[in-house]
């Protein structure tokens, strides 16, 4: 029996919530139409799109693959819906952005340049902030769209939330370390070398959290809140990073190397994407950025 897109929206949300309870109720539906959903989508497909665990869902790798093909399919109908809308109002007007800082250095400068070929007319502002700051300004009508990490948006009764990049945490390290020769690594294995501590957004929470479920406690070397400074102490050996991977370039900025490996265990990831107010349309031009958007992230 073929999907439905009822089930694709069901799975999003709770891939994206990390939870049936937290789908549901952001769907305003019972928690046993998620799981049916879930399972319906499973025997369909004949893979298994999550790891049920005692705290809520884990997505699967093949999860999370089918998960892109679903908010493709879930976008391209939204967009058909306006495929015969005047679109003659997005020539010009004005487009109010935010963008939190990590993003801003890893996603938002491609997405603007797709936006603004396509768009040259419409006069952009963006302001970047907290994510936090960023849903006060959404949830007023301030900005019409944001980038930003999903994975920490906390007002979601009234906001609408896609998530377009899951970036699980890696472990950096530098070219030849003894660790890069193991063919799998543990948390465990982590605990006598000295980490470096990325003090940004949401990363700081997602570490100090993973920290305080480890049976020993790593040694923090350095804190900092320059992702290039990780970068810089990473290479040159001075202690590893677990980030996430979308964040990884493979050279510090004086040209050393960095390598990057994945460790077994529970490990949070990172979701990156858009939010907008709920129970408001979108204008023309904030339509078109998050088209721009979506196929921009979906190249990551």
């Amino acid at each position: 029996m073929a999907f439905t897109l009822r089930q694709l929206q069901f799975f999003v949300s709770a891939a994206e919530e990390g939870s049936v309870s937290r789908a549901a109720m952001a769907l305003s539906i019972s928690q046993s139409s998620v799981t049916e959903a879930i399972k319906a989508l499973e025997q369909d497909l004949g893979i298994i799109l999550f790891e049920r665990q005692a705290r809520g869902l884990r997505i699967t790798h093949r999860g999370n693959i089918f998960l892109r093909h679903a908010q493709q399919i879930l976008s391209d109908v939204a967009n058909a819906r306006h495929a015969f809308q005047d679109e003659a109002e997005a020539e010009g007007g004005r487009l109010a952005l935010g963008v939190t800082t990590l993003v801003a250095g890893y996603v938002l400068s491609d997405v603007l340049a797709r936006f603004r070929r396509a768009h040259p007319r419409v006069e952009l502002s963006v302001t970047e902030d907290t994510g936090e700051y960023l849903e006060h300004l959404l949830i007023g009508g301030e900005l019409d769209v944001a980038v930003m990490l999903t994975s920490s948006i906390r007002d979601r009764q009234a906001l609408h939330v896609e998530t377009l990049v899951v970036s699980p945490y890696r472990l950096w390290l530098p070219l030849g370390h003894p660790l890069g020769q193991s063919e799998a690594i543990t948390l465990d294995q982590l605990t006598s070398a000295p980490l470096i501590q990325l003090m940004v957004d949401e990363i700081e929470e997602s570490m100090r959290a993973l920290m305080e479920a480890m049976q020993v406690k790593p040694r923090i070397a350095y804190r900092t809140r320059s992702v290039e400074a990780v970068r810089s102490l990473v290479a040159t050996g001075a202690g590893l990073a677990i980030l996430p991977g979308m964040m990884y370039r493979p050279w510090s900025l004086e040209g050393d190397r960095i390598d990057i490996r994945d460790v077994s265990g529970d490990l949070p990831t990172v979701q990156v994407g858009l939010a907008w107010r709920r129970g408001t349309p979108l204008s023309a031009q904030a339509r078109n950025f998050v088209k721009a958007a979506q196929r921009a992230m979906a190249d990551l």
